[in-house]
């Protein structure tokens, strides 16, 4: 059994009052067998050990009948005294190397490791499989100095990848805070492909307490848990063929299709943004054919959510109360399978900030992420990614500075790497903007420098894109493209208009553009492709990230 054991939804019992309640351990864990538990580990730190054998006979006769191994926590005397298929080790339990000359070769034993030197250890010394945690905060794991995230498991995970063939084979598995709200993010998260040459070392399964042991119906939750381990998730959609997406003509009635599209379903885009660019956001929303919310509510999501449209989170005002309310509507779209875009200002600038982009990437899953150099850069470092100089040495100039420091080659390496790595596209503004979903990537060198003037602007452009995504959900770039396009065009006509001298005029002319824009394209009058300054790039691995 030992070498074919399936890891993926990994139970761990938990007989505390507070999660188990009244109900009876033994019968829990036979529901949970009866739902889909592939692994069950018997955990029980405060029971002495007679008792601690009798549960443990009587959980592995339940386990055998489903031919699921039950792995007994810490005791290696109970698992010997019950028979039972293993052990569990954490870092101040007995030695692997110890247990295993107790329990020999055909016994599993698997060890709790948040660190690259304990999976280091834990690998030498024999491991079968390695719990790694912990993932979020949970109610029976207190010590947050023990909370790695996802960020701390890749960066475990890319270690095990890139050392020896037994780290490379090593099953993992990843624990606490998981539950069938954020089991799906998990696990997309944690198969991400970071480089376009290799498939790194992924988690082979998910171990959860209280979000089986702590439901009302045990078998329910666990068999709703293992459907969505096999299910992909709502807010992703498969990547389209890719063989022909450097055909700009294929690209640009694409882009003329999506804009149609906006027009003839009037999508929602529900913005949550500070007050200041609320009626400009509202007004570009309107010009394009979509239609404006403005709610800093989390509370209304779950409703807006199920009409159809996408949300627009803008981290312009990054307090605790407006994070808390982009995580429930983050969630609230994701749950629907709606498009969800993220505007991360400012990102790099303070450490509060920093925290607020961390906190927002933990919250879901997001279509797209678009930012300035610097807020993208600060995106890959909330992503686990570092940029390191020639000399190898950590890299901090080009985050806080005003200045662009990255050539065009750079900058889509970059963003490649980034949406590659959250599984996404990434838009990269600037005098050029580089677009990217991890394996088509283009420059984009339309636009006018009045939108640097203007308020507000980068937000409109998020309003603008979250509109074309939820018209066009079935290729996310090609949205993004055709929604950069029109926005920018429009501001480049706005511009020649008779009447304009600066900023203060262009803001009229460039909503009055937007919608001529919109309705040339539906009226059969053109888009503007005559206009169109697109380049399909080719993305050379420039070598300057490193994981962190």
């Amino acid at each position: 059994m030992k070498e074919h054991v399936d890891y993926s939804l990994y139970l761990v019992t938990d007989s505390t009052p507070a999660i188990l309640g009244p109900r009876n351990l033994v019968d829990v864990v036979e529901q949970a067998l009866l739902g889909g538990v592939t692994v069950v580990q018997y955990r029980d730190k405060a029971s002495d050990t007679g008792d601690l054998i009798k549960t443990a006979k009587a959980l592995h006769e339940k386990c055998k009948k489903h031919n699921v191994p039950l792995i007994i926590n810490d005791r290696v005397d109970v698992a010997l005294a019950v028979g039972c298929e293993g052990v569990h080790l954490g870092q101040d339990d007995m030695n692997i190397s110890e247990a295993r000359k107790l329990l020999g070769d055909d016994k599993i034993i698997g060890a709790t490791i948040s660190s690259i030197e304990e999976a280091r250890i834990a690998v030498e010394r024999g491991a079968d499989y390695l719990g790694i945690g912990t993932l979020y905060a949970t109610s029976t794991k207190k010590n947050t100095k023990d909370i790695i995230g996802i960020n701390g498991i890749r960066k475990i995970l890319h270690y095990l990848h890139t050392a020896d063939e037994p780290s490379r084979t090593i099953k993992t598995v990843c624990i606490g805070g998981v539950n069938a709200l954020n089991i799906q993010l998990v696990t997309f998260q944690l198969t991400a492909p970071s480089s376009p040459t290799t498939t790194p070392k992924s988690i082979d399964g998910v171990a959860l307490v209280s979000a089986i042991i702590a439901a009302q119906d045990v078998e329910q939750a666990s068999a709703n848990l293992k459907t969505l381990l096999s299910t992909p998730p709502n807010f992703t959609t498969s990547p389209p063929p890719t063989d022909n997406w450097t055909s700009l003509p294929a690209l640009h009635s694409a882009c003329l299709s999506a804009t149609k599209a906006l027009h003839s379903t009037s999508p929602l885009t529900h913005n949550m943004t500070n007050l200041v660019v609320q009626n400009f956001a509202a007004s570009v929303a309107l010009a394009i054919g979509a239609s404006p919310i403005m709610s800093n509510n989390g509370a209304e999501a779950p409703d807006l959510a199920q009409l159809g449209g996408a949300l627009v989170v803008n981290m312009g005002t990054a307090t605790p109360d407006a994070l808390r309310n982009h995580r429930l509507a983050i969630a609230a779209y994701n749950a629907k399978g709606a498009p969800v875009v993220l505007d991360p200002v400012g990102a790099g600038a303070t450490a509060a900030r920093r925290e607020a982009l961390a906190y927002l990437l933990a919250s879901g899953y997001f279509s797209l992420i678009k930012g300035n150099e610097r807020e993208i850069v600060a995106v890959a470092r909330a992503s686990g990614l570092e940029v390191v100089a020639e000399d190898g040495e950590l890299q901090q100039r080009g985050v806080d500075s005003g200045a662009a420091v990255y050539s065009l080659e750079q900058r889509a390496y970059i963003v490649s790497r980034v949406a590659r790595r959250e599984r996404t596209v990434v838009l990269m503004t600037g005098a050029t903007d580089v677009v990217s979903d991890g394996e088509r990537t283009y420059a984009v060198s339309n636009g006018h420098e009045y939108l640097g003037m203007v308020t507000g602007s980068g937000c409109t452009l998020g309003t603008t894109l979250s509109a074309y995504m939820a018209a066009s959900p079935g290729d996310k770039l090609v949205a993004a493209v055709a929604g950069m396009l029109h926005f920018e065009v429009a501001a480049e006509r706005a511009a020649e208009v008779e009447g304009v001298r600066g900023p203060g005029t262009f803001v009229p002319a460039f909503i009055d553009e937007l919608w001529r824009g919109r309705m040339d394209v539906v009226e059969a009058r053109g888009g503007g492709e005559e206009r169109w300054k697109v380049e399909a790039l080719t993305v050379r691995d420039e070598g300057f990230l490193r994981e962190l």
